[in-house]
């Protein structure tokens, strides 16, 4: 037992000895620096020589933030947190990294913060992937033309102002007319177009964020979406980082060459967030207290969105950025930035609106710069005209409302009109399938509807959209990818007129 006890002694000393021999001590330097002061959202640091713009910082609490303004004694850092707790004197320290995010199929389906934190109660988020909320552009080399069309389900965006795979449509308007609700339609409508989407809230209520959300999850549609949320209570750098760390979860789906949809909601909030940040760092002001850069953050993120070319694996980001606009004017400073970025807008007007008329599309001022060339050729064979003859029965019903009289010609474009408008009206929230839409504007452009009552409009478009649900497999697929073949426009338009007569609301 002695000897055993002995032996035993022996080996651990014997290892402890060739531990201690084998060790060789390193230095890890670290540059630790002070807090001087800590403001609304930002900090100013002292004692960090070697730090490098946009890099993290870590503060006490695990709260991180951004290294923002380098000036030749201190540092001034936009904080991502709460740094309620944060004081003068206490230490920071470099991470040597920027800003990244985690990125990969296990977001789909998940609420997250700009951090990549849960906010879902579903369990920690473990990726094995993460890339920088900031990266370059697509060059232009490696971008390919917009030719396949994203599909919204709304008739009058599809019909009218088509997006593209790849494009960039601005969607502004006043409050309350409707702008998140075309966005939200458009992610409903991708249950089965194989697209991934984004939806990113910036600076909106937690109730509005809440009821979107569950919205998603009813329709089925949170199981190919993520959503990054920085809340308005949250610190303006985490409204400011939202977008970008959203859209670099978008990139890592586009470069595995799938098609993608980010919507940012919205980014008149981002704007107002960085000039907070802007201003309290004492950065110089410009026009309507805007710091000078304010165009180059939307740029570098709207740029982003692009279709990449077959070798870089042909996969697309299109992106919905959502402004909003006081008292419809178009030409202030943030609106028309953002105009000039992006590839087109649809515009929303409070009038419309407020005459039920939704969504409240103003199609004089919309435009799609890009999505034509994109738009199925069977949906531009029938809706090649509308966007023409709507915006001449606007301007002749606005003539005709001095009371002054019309010509047959005149009152029968004021009817076609008036059931085109009817047409176009659509509820929140129930995006329609693209036959149903060419067959309902076939109808229309066919005459179909002119017997119509316009009190019975929706009904008869009911009555016809519930025809075509019948149409066979290879119709549909020939309506989806190819031309409107004679045969098969004389085949909708039957099925319409015979969807009309058993409704009773037209005549033999």
């Amino acid at each position: 037992m002695t000897c055993s006890l002995a032996g035993t002694l022996d080996r651990t000393f014997r290892n402890l000895r060739k531990a201690r021999e084998d060790f060789v001590p390193t230095h890890d330097a670290r540059e630790i620096g002070n807090i001087i002061s800590v403001s609304p959202g930002i900090a100013r640091v002292s004692g960090l020589p070697g730090v490098e713009f946009e890099e993290m910082l870590a503060f006490p609490g695990r709260i991180f933030g951004i290294a923002f303004n380098l000036d030749a004694d201190e540092i001034g850092v936009v904080l991502l947190g709460d740094h309620g707790h944060l004081r003068a004197g206490d230490t920071v320290e470099r991470t040597g990294r920027v800003m990244d995010v985690p990125v990969g199929d296990l977001l789909l389906g998940r609420v997250i913060d700009p951090l990549g934190l849960p906010l879902d109660n579903q369990g920690p988020l473990v990726s094995e992937k993460r890339l920088p909320i900031e990266r370059p552009a697509p060059p232009i080399m490696d971008r390919a033309p917009v030719t396949e069309p994203l599909l919204t389900g709304i008739k009058v965006v599809d019909a009218l102002i088509p997006i593209g795979r790849g494009q960039r449509e601005l969607i502004l308007g006043d409050r309350q007319t409707g702008k998140s609700a075309i966005a939200l339609d458009a992610i409903l409508n991708q249950h089965d177009k194989n697209v991934v989407c984004v939806y990113c809230t910036i600076g909106q209520r937690a109730a509005a964020t809440a009821k979107a959300v569950a919205m998603l999850k009813e329709k089925g549609a949170m199981r190919y979406t993520v959503v990054v949320v920085a809340e308005g209570g949250d610190p303006p750098g985490m409204s400011y980082i939202a977008p970008y760390a959203a859209t670099s979860i978008a990139e890592h789906f586009m470069e595995q060459g799938r098609d993608v949809l980010i919507v940012y909601d919205d980014l008149t909030h981002h704007a107002r967030s960085y000039r907070e940040l802007s201003l309290l760092l004492r950065r110089p002001p410009g026009r309507e207290a805007f710091p000078g850069d304010i165009f180059y953050i939307h740029s570098r993120l709207l740029e982003r969105a692009t279709h990449l070319r077959p070798e870089r694996g042909g996969g697309s980001l299109t992106a919905l950025p959502v402004i909003e606009t006081e008292a419809q004017n178009m030409a202030a400073y943030i609106p028309t930035n953002l105009i000039s970025i992006t590839d087109g807008q649809i515009s929303l007007s409070p009038t419309l609106f407020h005459l039920g008329v939704l969504p409240a599309v103003d199609v004089g001022t919309s435009v799609s710069r890009v999505g034509g060339k994109a738009q199925r050729a069977a949906y531009r064979a029938v809706a090649g005209d509308l966007k023409l003859a709507y915006a001449q029965f606007e301007e002749l019903e606005t003539f005709a409302r001095f009371g002054a009289r019309l010509d047959d010609a005149s009152l029968e474009t004021l009817e076609h009109g008036r059931r085109l408008r009817a047409c176009l009206r659509q509820p929140e929230f129930a995006p329609v399938p693209l036959p149903e839409q060419l067959a309902v504007l076939l109808a229309l452009t066919s005459g179909l509807f002119r017997a119509v009552p316009l009190l019975r409009m929706a009904e008869a478009e009911q009555a016809v959209r519930q025809a075509v649900t019948s149409v066979s497999g290879t119709m549909l697929e020939r309506l989806e990818h190819e031309g409107l073949a004679d045969d098969d426009r004389t085949t909708l338009v039957r099925m319409a007129r015979q969807a009309l007569l058993d409704a009773g609301l037209t005549q033999s």
